[in-house]
């Protein structure tokens, strides 16, 4: 392992660079997938972290029935899949004092985990992004920003943000910057990953406190962060890193999500026991959907036509039609589902 250290604007950022093909710790298991990685093509899923089953579900989104639950590492909390639908990684984030540092790798199609990944010394990884065939994630614990190659099943970039509380992640369209939402400190960082001469690597962006939710625009414009403390929503503009609006949202927003097309937003509100839609250009409310418990996750479906809501509390996900707004089913993956992610 090579550790460089690096200090931007004056904050000292942990700056781990990892050669690729050197392991954290640890030795992975490999497993065979000659025959399933020649079909080109299979059905999506939809995945589903249960936190207190220590389980990711996999789930056909035409039944809602659960097709296979594959045992995680303790507290399992974010998920995303490969570009290609074949792996799911799944950050354990651990329990009460208890902080997890794996990262289980599972293998979608024969519904077996490959590997838990040792993250050594990082601790409590959170929020996940697949961006340009890489997977991106937060640890929290570590306050940090890492990456993971799916090709070689291991860390090759960690960075640090120098911030409390980097809990959720997104990676611009164009894999050019990616923003984490720090909830302890009240800030976004940016960090950019394709470098630009004179520009800065590194930003930290006042939002609000408590900022958690966060999601990007499809046209990569726009980050938009809720702050659950004071119930506000920031719009940063992604040319210049500044806040560019502020209203007030939800009373305690815990996700928001663009649909695909980029007209609108939704946020999840537990306390409220909804969840509220915004036109994406005016920012104005146009939608309060009583959605049968205490929203948390969202996921939107690749092609705009649902949203699936996970009710953590409820042990229940909902599936949210996103023409009639109206919810139209009910998923049982286990017990408190959280992150969700999609499998094409």
């Amino acid at each position: 392992m090579t550790i460089k250290m690096l200090r931007v604007l004056g904050t000292t950022a942990i700056g781990l660079c990892l050669v690729l093909g050197t392991a954290l710790s640890g030795q992975l298991v490999m497993a065979s997938r000659a025959g399933l990685l020649a079909q080109d093509s299979h059905s999506p899923v939809l995945l589903v972290l249960n936190k207190s089953d220590n389980a990711l579900a996999i789930i056909d989104p035409r039944t809602f029935k659960v097709l296979a639950t594959v045992p995680t590492g303790v507290g399992p909390h974010e998920v995303a899949a490969s570009a290609d639908g074949h792996l799911a990684f799944a950050c354990n984030y651990g329990t009460g004092p208890a902080p997890g540092n794996t990262i289980s790798i599972v293998d979608i199609d024969t519904r077996k985990e490959l590997t838990r990944l040792d993250l050594g010394p990082l601790m409590r990884p959170h929020g996940i992004a697949e961006a340009g065939g890489k997977v991106y994630f937060t640890i929290e614990g570590s306050r940090a920003v890492a990456r993971i190659d799916p090709a070689t099943r291991r860390v090759d970039w960690v960075m640090g943000t120098g911030q409390d509380g980097t809990h959720m992640v997104v990676v611009t369209p164009d894999q050019s910057k990616l923003y984490t939402a720090n909830i302890a400190a009240g800030t976004a960082t940016m960090i950019r990953l394709k470098p630009v001469q004179g520009a800065e690597a590194i930003a930290q962006i006042q939002v609000g406190k408590g900022s958690e939710a966060i999601d990007v625009s499809p046209d990569g414009k726009e980050v938009w962060i809720a702050h659950r403390s004071d119930s506000g929503m920031s719009i940063i503009d992604t040319a210049n890193d500044k806040v560019k609006a502020t209203f007030q949202t939800a009373k305690s927003p815990f996700r928001v999500k663009f649909t695909p097309d980029g007209r609108r937003v939704l946020v999840s509100d537990p306390m409220a026991g909804e969840v509220v839609v915004y036109d994406a250009t005016s920012h104005q409310e146009t939608k309060r959907i009583k959605i049968g418990g205490a929203p948390v996750g969202i996921l939107i479906q690749p092609d705009g036509s649902r949203a699936y809501i996970a009710l953590t509390q409820a042990n229940k996900v909902s599936v949210l039609d996103l023409s009639s707004m109206e919810v139209v089913g009910t998923i049982d993956p286990g017990r408190e589902p959280d992150g969700m992610a999609w499998a094409k």
